[in-house]
């Protein structure tokens, strides 16, 4: 495996009650999204200058695939995963002390800061990263089956997700995709805390996300409908891109 360090992320309070809490905060936090797919109409609009540069799209499964979907239909651009997993402290899985993306040989992204404020040792940490690997390679196989994986080299890789909370898992996506070389790496999100974005603009060669907020709350707290994105929905949409490739590809060239 390849494995890279990672900064100090934010590191979110551990909330006791935290749908109670949501709906407080959410009282004082203007909704800016309906659900994942008017965030991804949204997105293509200020993505809209890369539909001549044959881009593909890559998304962050689950919550960014309809995201991403909407961006690849008016784009036009092939639609793929990044399969990324967070590497969660053990009594503590939503704080992120690390992350993996699957590829020929996976890349572990690890916070050296997070493990050491943790107390996890290399055990724990590599127990937890082989549960997401194996998280990683069923999604794989549930979500692609045989299917190809898109070409990214020498090409406009645009990267997106329905938001950014602490960024360890979009930094490691970013970092593996840079690996297959692409001739340009976007980032693309709805909605993002302003730190986060700082250190991916050392990632990507450019980042694009519609509201960026000094201090973030839970991304859910922007969209008006923020459920969990089934299975079934993600193979659904690459599904509908696979077949309108088919579709194209037997077309009979002008």
């Amino acid at each position: 495996m390849l494995t890279d360090g990672l900064n100090t992320p934010r590191v979110p309070a551990k909330c006791k009650d935290s749908r109670r809490e949501d709906r407080k905060v959410a009282q004082e936090i203007a909704i800016s999204f309906k659900d994942r797919a008017d965030a991804g109409r949204k997105l293509a609009l200020a993505l809209g200058d890369y539909k001549n540069q044959q881009p593909v799209v890559l998304a962050l499964p689950r919550g960014g695939v309809p995201v991403a979907a909407k961006v690849a239909a008016a784009l036009n651009a092939p639609l793929d995963l990044i399969l990324v997993r967070k590497i969660g402290v053990p009594d503590q899985p939503e704080l992120a002390m690390g992350a993996v993306v699957d590829g020929d040989e996976p890349l572990v992204v690890r916070n050296e800061d997070i493990i050491r404020f943790a107390g996890v040792d290399d055990p724990e940490f590599n127990a937890v990263c082989d549960s997401e690997l194996a998280e990683i390679e069923r999604r794989r196989q549930r979500y692609l089956g045989s299917r190809e994986r898109v070409e990214v080299a020498g090409r406009t890789a645009i990267a997106i997700d329905d938001g950014i909370a602490t960024g360890a898992t979009t930094r490691a996506a970013l970092r593996a995709t840079r690996l297959r070389k692409p001739k340009k790496l976007v980032l693309a999100v709805p909605v993002a805390p302003t730190d986060s974005l700082a250190a991916m603009r050392q990632e990507a060669d450019e980042v694009v996300c519609l509201e960026a907020h000094t201090d973030l709350m839970a991304i859910g707290l922007y969209y008006s409908n923020f459920w969990p994105v089934p299975d079934n929905e993600v193979i659904e949409l690459l599904a509908r891109f696979s077949a309108r490739k088919q579709k194209q590809s037997s077309q009979p060239a002008a």
